[in-house]
Formats: structure tokens, C-alpha cells, sequence
């Protein structure tokens, strides 16, 4: 139960922000930045605590009516009306108690999607081309802008792998439950016996990383720059300038193939930076073991997350039980939203419920 102190201490530190904020004179620029932001974030929680507030407040006034009141009828009414609010009290102290769960802090980020065909041959490229529209799909809905950094399409289309940008606010709190293994079950167009085959591809969803948060030594990558090679384009195999960089400590190559070599190193660092980044995440989140059993998805991309049976017209993700006859639309994007909010949901009930448990 949030108890009236502790809704107090958020009012008391929401009232300090927003005067702290009146004198920026007395904060270099990143304190005032810092502040400004948790005074931002804080606006729709001490909304929520001030509800809640409200809400208990009228609750104890109408018992008080209900106890002491000699008109009937006022009795009557006070007594409605204070059932009505002890069944929404609860909900809104789950709102709240949501609200203040830790945030991850690159929640409100840009992310990194790569997609990579697995087990399955041209089937599995297929597939993750399929993905990829679908995710393309997702985010046009939310407002959010995706760039394809690298994309290796297959003879028979779809992709062996692809790489994108995708841009906006909240991008990664999103689609973080994305990463794992994605698994279709459908008859190929090339199987004539009209045999079900399964194939995989592996989606894993990066936070993008800034500048700040990894310090990438000049003295620990190695930069080559190569023939770009591929189809079409007068250009192709004229100028040196795909570029492979090699990060020597932890053995990680990013490559890209475009035409400006300028470009092809700025996006090959994005992505180091961001697989740097994710690898450090990984790390303090294993060091952390509690705050892992509280999660929907351990993050490992090895685990088979979700299946895709055409057949049948249903998507099954596994991780929390849920299946949906809605196969097309979730492939169009639309459905997506409900299998990603499903998730996001089952997160924070386990959260809560570890929290409540003392983890």
C-alpha cells in the first residue's frame, strides 16, 4: 500500500523542482537539465498521487456522513457513492504504484533493430523480411521513424539480415520484448507437396547508445575500408568505400557497404556503439539476479519467444501464454500493439509483485 507519507515525500519533491527550477542561476547546465527532466517525469505521477489523495480524502468524508448523517436519504446516497470509489481506489493505487516501479533508464530511447534469418533457409529469409514490414508497419502507427542501416536481401527475397534505426520517444520501453527468437509455421510457395515447414529468424532490439554513455578508445578499434560490393549501380566496386570497424577488445566487427564511406562510418559506429552498450546492460543485469527474475523476458536472444502458425491464423507468444487468432493483422502492425502491450502489462505486474514481495 503507498502510504499518505510517501505520497506526501513526492508532493514535498515536486514543489522543490518547480521552485529549484523558478532560480537556474544556481545549477550548472547539466543539474538544470537533470532537474528539468525529473520534474517532467514526475508531472503525471504526483497527478496520479494526487488523485489518489482526493480519493481517500472524499472516501473518509463520506464514511463520516455514513456514521453520523440523520437524513436517510443523504445516507443512502454517501453510501452509493462511497462503494463506487472503494472499487476504483485500488486501481488507482496500482496506477501509481506502476508509475513509480524503477524505470529502465533507456525506456524513453531510439533503438537498434536487427533481424537475422536463422534456421530455415529461403523460407527463413522470407520471414525475416516479413518481420521487418511488420515492425516497419508498427512503428509508422506510433509515430516513429525507421532508417534501414544495412539490409543483405536474399535471391528470393525477404532478408539473410537487416539492420535499422528506429527513431522517436519511447522506442525501446516498446519493442525491448521483441528480442529472442521468432518462429513461423507455414507451407512454402515452393512446396509443392504442401508440407508445413518451420523456420526462425532472431530479432534483437538495442537501446541507441549516446556518446556519454560508452567512451570508445581511438586506440581499441581497427578501421578498414574495402570495395563495396553487390547489385546494381554505376558506382559499385568503383571506390573504396564500405568500411569494416573492428572493436579489439571484445571482438566485435560492424560493417557497411553504402556508397559514402563518410556515412558507412558514422552508421558502423552508431551500431558499435549501441552492441557496446547493450553488452554492458547484459552485464550489470546478470550482477543483478533479482531484478532478472522480474522481468517478462530474460533478454536472451536464444529463447524462442513467439510462434507465427499460418494454418491455424494464430500468434502464440510463449513467454507469457498469450495466443491471438489475429496472425494478418498482427503481420500488418496494427495487431502488434495489443500482443506488445499484453507484454508491457505482464512486466509490471511481475514487477509490482516483487517489489510487494520485498525483492
Amino acid at each position: 500500500m503507498i502510504t499518505d507519507e510517501r505520497i506526501a515525500q513526492l508532493l514535498e519533491r515536486y514543489d522543490y523542482l518547480g521552485h529549484a527550477l523558478g532560480t537556474p542561476d544556481q545549477f550548472s547546465n547539466e543539474e538544470f537539465v537533470q532537474l528539468s527532466k525529473e520534474y517532467a517525469d514526475l508531472g503525471p505521477v504526483v497527478e496520479a498521487a494526487n488523485a489518489l489523495k482526493a480519493g481517500r480524502v472524499e472516501m473518509a468524508d463520506l464514511a463520516e456522513m455514513m456514521a453520523s448523517g440523520d437524513d436517510p436519504e443523504m445516507k443512502e446516497l454517501a453510501q452509493e457513492e462511497f462503494l463506487e470509489l472503494k472499487e476504483k481506489l485500488p486501481e488507482m493505487e496500482r496506477s501509481l504504484s506502476i508509475q513509480l516501479l524503477p524505470k529502465d533508464a533507456a525506456d524513453e530511447r531510439s533503438a537498434i533493430l536487427e533481424i537475422r534469418a536463422g534456421t530455415g533457409g529461403d523460407e527463413a529469409a522470407l520471414f525475416a523480411g516479413d518481420l521487418f514490414r511488420m515492425y516497419e508497419k508498427y512503428a509508422e502507427s506510433q509515430g516513429w521513424k525507421v532508417e534501414m542501416i544495412e539490409g543483405s536481401a536474399s535471391d528470393v527475397g525477404g532478408y539473410k539480415e537487416v539492420v535499422a534505426n528506429v527513431s522517436g520517444k519511447g522506442v525501446f520501453a516498446k519493442m525491448k520484448f521483441e528480442s529472442g527468437v521468432h518462429r513461423v509455421q507455414r507451407v512454402p510457395t515452393t512446396e509443392s507437396g504442401g508440407r508445413i515447414h518451420t523456420s526462425a529468424a532472431t530479432v534483437a532490439v538495442l537501446p541507441e547508445a549516446e556518446d556519454v554513455d560508452i567512451d570508445i578508445r581511438q586506440e581499441d578499434i581497427r578501421i578498414d575500408t574495402m570495395r563495396s560490393s553487390g547489385a546494381g549501380g554505376q558506382h559499385v566496386n568503383t571506390t573504396d568505400s564500405a568500411v569494416r570497424i573492428t572493436h579489439l577488445p571484445t571482438g566485435i566487427v560492424v560493417v557497411q557497404s553504402e556508397k559514402s564511406q563518410h556515412k558507412n562510418r558514422d552508421k558502423a559506429m552508431k551500431i558499435l556503439r549501441a552492441r557496446l552498450y547493450d553488452m554492458e546492460r547484459e552485464k550489470a543485469a546478470a550482477e543483478r539476479s533479482e531484478d532478472r527474475k522480474a522481468q517478462v523476458g530474460s533478454g536472451d536472444r536464444s529463447e524462442r519467444i513467439r510462434t507465427y502458425n499460418f494454418p491455424q491464423g494464430r500468434v502464440t507468444d510463449h513467454r507469457i501464454g498469450l495466443t491471438l487468432h489475429k496472425l494478418d493483422q498482427i503481420l500488418a502492425g496494427e495487431g502488434l500493439t495489443e500482443v506488445i502491450d499484453t507484454l508491457i502489462a505482464e512486466d509490471q505486474a511481475v514487477k509490482l509483485s516483487a517489489m510487494e514481495a520485498g525483492f
